[in-house]
C-alpha cells in the first residue's frame, strides 16, 4: 500500500528519452519587445546575476546599439561561467558581422521565417527558394567566421513542414552538423497532444526532428497567445527536445513567452534528477522585475504571486496549520516565498485563532496558546463578520487591524473586568469576587500601551 504524506512520499516523473535538459534565456532578448516597458543596461545586468544564482545555461542578446555592447561587456566582466552569452541576428551578413564585434560571443541565433505571411509578405521575398537561399547563405557565412549557431525557424506552426522546412532543416544540417533547430512557435498555434500533425503538433515536429533528420540539439520557443507556451515547451522535452527558450515571467511581445519560473518549479519538483536549478531567489527576481521594470504580477500567478501560499478560507488554513502539505504543493522556501494566513469572510475560527496567537506572542514575547472556544476569540469572529455582513467589506482584514482587536478583547477588557473602584478613602480597591479569564495558557499580567 502507498501513502503520500509528505513531498518526499510522492514519487517523479521520468523523461522517456532521459536526456540532459537545459535552459537558454530571451528576457533581455524577446522579453524587452514587450510593448510598455524599457529594459536598462543596469537592470540587463542584475537579470543576468540572478540568471546565474538559478543556473540557467544560455542567454540571448541583441548587440545592434551602444546600450546592447554596453551591457554585454559588464555582464561579461562579472567572470560567470554561465549563462553563455549568445548573439541573434537576422538572416544577413551584416548582422552577423555586428556579432562578430563584440568579444567572447562564440554562438548566434540567425533568424529563419518560414511562413508564408512572413516570406511573401513581411520580407517581400519572391519565392520559398528564394528565402532558402537566405537563410543559407548566412548560415554559411556565419559558421565559415567561427560562429556556433542556432537556426531560429520563425513560424513553424503556420509552415509548409514537409514540402519546405523540414528539407531547409536537412541543409542547414549539412552546413553545420551541431546547430541547434529552434521551433519557434511564433503565434503560439502549436499544441502539445500526440497524435495532431503538422504544422500545429509539437510532439510530432519533435519526433521528426529528433528520429528522421538526426537532429543532435532541438529547441522550443513558445509563445502563449492561447495559452499553451508552457505545456507546449514541456511537450518538447517529453517528445526529445533538450532546450527550451523562455523568459521571466513569460515577458514579450502580445501575451509573450513560455514562463521560466514554472517550468523550472516543473521540472526541479516534478521530474526526475533535475537538481541543478537553484529556485530560491525567484520570488525576489519577480520583486525585482515588478519594483524596477514595471512588470505587474497578478497575486494568483503561479510560482512568484503573492496568493501562492496566502490562506484565507477556513478548511484550507485549518489544513495547512496542521500539514502544509495539506494544500501547498511545495514548500515556500523552494522558490523564495513565504507562507501567510489572512483573515477575511471565508476564514474559520482556526485561522483567526493562530493569528491572535501570533499577535499575543509577538506584542507580549512570550508563548501563549489561545483555546479555540475562548469568548474573547468568538467576540473578534462576531466583529469580523459584521464588518463584511453589514459593513461591505470587500478585503481582507490587515495584521493592524486584528492587533487593534487583540489589544481590545484581550488585553484592555480583562483589566476593566476587574472592576476598579475608589473606596470611600479614594484609594483602588479591586472586587475579590473577580476570578481570572479563562482562554489563555500561560496567563500573564495584561498592560495597555
Amino acid at each position: 500500500m502507498k501513502t503520500y504524506r509528505n513531498y518526499d512520499d510522492l514519487p517523479k516523473i521520468k523523461l522517456p528519452h532521459g536526456q540532459e535538459v537545459s535552459i537558454s534565456d530571451s528576457t533581455i532578448r524577446d522579453g524587452a519587445q514587450m510593448p510598455g516597458i524599457v529594459i536598462r543596461t543596469p537592470q540587463k545586468v542584475k537579470i543576468y546575476e540572478y540568471l546565474h544564482k538559478i543556473g540557467i545555461e544560455k542567454l540571448e542578446t541583441f548587440v545592434y546599439n551602444e546600450r546592447d555592447r554596453k551591457a554585454i561587456i559588464l555582464m561579461q566582466d562579472m567572470g560567470y561561467e554561465f549563462p553563455e552569452i549568445t548573439g541573434w541576428a537576422r538572416a544577413n551578413p551584416a548582422d552577423i558581422d555586428m556579432v562578430l564585434d563584440v568579444d567572447g560571443i562564440e554562438e548566434t541565433g540567425i533568424l529563419m521565417s518560414v511562413s508564408d505571411p512572413h516570406i511573401f509578405d513581411k520580407m517581400g521575398l519572391p519565392s520559398r527558394e528564394a528565402a532558402e537561399e537566405k537563410y543559407l547563405n548566412a548560415l554559411q557565412y556565419a559558421v565559415d567566421h567561427g560562429l556556433g549557431t542556432r537556426a531560429h525557424i520563425e513560424d513553424m506552426t503556420r509552415a509548409d513542414n514537409y514540402d519546405f522546412v523540414f528539407p531547409l532543416i536537412e541543409k542547414i544540417m549539412d552546413i553545420d552538423p551541431d546547430c541547434t533547430i529552434r521551433i519557434c512557435d511564433t503565434i503560439g498555434y502549436g499544441v502539445p497532444f500526440v497524435g495532431v500533425d503538422e504544422p500545429y503538433g509539437i510532439p510530432t515536429i519533435v519526433r521528426h526532428l529528433k528520429e528522421k533528420l538526426n537532429v543532435k540539439d532541438i529547441e522550443t520557443h513558445c509563445h502563449d497567445d492561447f495559452g499553451l507556451a508552457v505545456p507546449n515547451s514541456l511537450a518538447g522535452y517529453w517528445y526529445g527536445a533538450n532546450w527550451s527558450n523562455v523568459t521571466f515571467l513569460g515577458i514579450g511581445e502580445r501575451s509573450g513567452n513560455a514562463e521560466m519560473e514554472k517550468l523550472l518549479l516543473f521540472l526541479k519538483r516534478r521530474i526526475e534528477g533535475f537538481d541543478k536549478y537553484n529556485l530560491d531567489c525567484l520570488v525576489e527576481f519577480g520583486k525585482f522585475m515588478e519594483k524596477e521594470i514595471g512588470i505587474r504580477i497578478p497575486r494568483n500567478k503561479s510560482v512568484v504571486g503573492n496568493n501562492v501560499f496566502a490562506h484565507e478560507s477556513g478548511i484550507h488554513t485549518a489544513g495547512v496549520i496542521k500539514n502544509p502539505f495539506t494544500y501547498e504543493p511545495y514548500p515556500p522556501e523552494i522558490v523564495g516565498g513565504k507562507r501567510n494566513f489572512l483573515v477575511g469572510d471565508s476564514s474559520g475560527i482556526e485561522v483567526l485563532r493562530f493569528k491572535v496567537q501570533e499577535t499575543l506572542n509577538e506584542l507580549m514575547d512570550v508563548n501563549i496558546e489561545v483555546e479555540k472556544n475562548d469568548k474573547r476569540l468568538r467576540s473578534i469572529q462576531a466583529d469580523i463578520q459584521k464588518l463584511y455582513n453589514e459593513d461591505k467589506r470587500v478585503s481582507c482584514i490587515s495584521d493592524e487591524e486584528l492587533l487593534g482587536y487583540v489589544k481590545k478583547y484581550f488585553m484592555f477588557n480583562p483589566m476593566v473586568r476587574k472592576e476598579m473602584h475608589r473606596d470611600e478613602d479614594g484609594d483602588n480597591s479591586e472586587d475579590s469576587t473577580n476570578v481570572p479569564t479563562p482562554g489563555i495558557k500561560p496567563r500573564m499580567h495584561d498592560t495597555i500601551d
